[in-house]
């Protein structure tokens, strides 16, 4: 079994930290998926991803953009920036080797109307 994450390409500390062995901080990342905007990963969020994560990939704000826009269009759901991620990692074919059955979890619940239609350029 493999276990990746996501993360946005504008603020990969997640990714420089598992690659280094320790956390390690980045500029405040400017992404559209702000609930990912960190500039350190937190200590017990990075201990649990040492342990249980085997890659981070990177997605685009304009991956972000077109995973809730089919989100939106395809399955009749509203998702947030940073809940999109991990599809988006999918439908840009941003994870290797992926097995049979993948399990993604998307979120929506922090978004607004306003803030919704303006990502996806409604």
């Amino acid at each position: 079994q493999r276990d990746d994450g996501v993360e946005p390409q504008a603020g990969d500390d997640t990714k420089r930290s598992l690659e280094a062995g320790r956390r390690v901080g980045v500029p405040v990342p400017r992404t559209i998926a702000d609930g990912q905007a960190a500039d350190i990963p937190g200590e017990l969020t990075f201990s649990l991803n040492r342990r249980l994560v085997d890659a981070i990939s990177l997605v685009s704000d304009d991956e972000i953009r077109e995973a809730m826009r089919f989100a939106f269009e395809r399955l009749k759901i509203v998702v947030e920036p940073s809940g999109a991620s991990a599809l988006a990692a999918l439908l840009a074919h941003r994870i290797d080797r992926l097995p049979r059955r993948v399990g993604v979890i998307v979120s929506g619940g922090n978004i607004d109307t306003r803030r919704f239609t303006e990502i996806i350029g409604g």
